[in-house]
């Protein structure tokens, strides 16, 4: 049986494609499909980080160092560029709110791609980036208007893969991640003097270490594509990433909703027709 649906997805790669889209987004989980769902997002977030701050002057998902910088405008007195801080930092606190709203509406109604309408939310809200950004110089307040909304972008994407991953995971920022990477790194190069006590053994998560490591160039290849996109071509980057997200999100929802119409047109009862006198 596994022969013959695999000579059958040989046949079919676009069923292979699609099949593989509603893994990465669907409510059954396991390791492998985190990871690579994690990886995709870390790229988009790189980009969209170290692009926006080519575009707006400052990173969108870093609230460590925006809080920071709140405090300090604060105590010289930038009463201005403090209320801009408070926004931004509301905008990311929104995003990761309305991501959890919109993650458990679809929890709620057994979605099977849960996770795709923040997802399609995000590449809309990508190409409305992009496109306040082509027009900025008639725009007024543009930076007004573009940091909020990348922050709210950030926001949402983080708290996809936050719940997705039960926390064990994080995307638009790497301070977590390179934390874990020199905390598993310490475990790999410690020196088990006592090699008989099993349980007092130092050992490294291998498999965590490497999924961290590819977390992280993930997230730079991303940055320094976007970088490059950014400084090139400007922003209709903005629109291959969107794309990127609507083939995560858009095609596992549009192949469920036919499967769905398939199987209620499949349960209508026949018509019933009158004998013939």
């Amino acid at each position: 049986m596994n022969i013959h649906l695999k000579a059958f997805e040989k046949r079919r790669p676009a069923s292979t494609l699609i099949k593989r889209l509603q893994d990465l987004i669907g409510a059954e989980r396991n390791d492998k499909t985190d990871a690579r769902l994690g990886l995709t997002l870390c790229f988009i977030a790189g980009a969209v980080n170290a692009g926006g701050f080519l575009a707006v002057g400052q990173y969108t998902s870093h609230m460590s160092g925006m809080i920071s910088a709140m405090a300090d405008n604060l105590a010289l007195g930038g009463v201005g560029l403090v209320l801009g801080g408070i926004g931004a930092f509301l905008s990311f606190v929104i995003g990761a709110a309305c991501s959890a709203a919109l993650i458990n509406w679809g929890r709620r109604h057994h979605a099977r791609g849960q996770y795709a309408l923040p997802l399609l939310f995000e590449a809309v809200l990508l190409l409305g980036f992009g496109l306040i950004g082509s027009f900025r110089d008639h725009v007024p307040f543009f930076l007004f208007l573009a940091v909020p909304l990348l922050c709210f972008i950030m926001g949402l994407q983080n708290a996809i893969i936050t719940k997705i991953s039960r926390a064990r995971m994080r995307t638009t920022h790497m301070t977590g991640v390179v934390t874990d990477i020199g905390i598993e790194l310490g475990k790999l190069f410690y020196w088990n003097r006592t090699i008989g006590a099993a349980d007092g053994r130092v050992l490294a998560d291998r498999t965590k270490l490497r999924l961290l490591g590819s977390l992280l160039g993930a997230f730079f290849i991303g940055g320094v594509i976007g970088a490059l996109g950014f400084n090139h071509i400007g922003f209709v980057t903005t629109v291959p990433l969107a794309i990127l997200l609507l083939l995560l999100a858009g095609v596992p929802m549009a192949a469920d909703a036919i499967g769905r119409r398939r199987a209620a047109r499949d349960r209508r009862p026949p018509p019933v027709t009158g004998r013939g006198s």
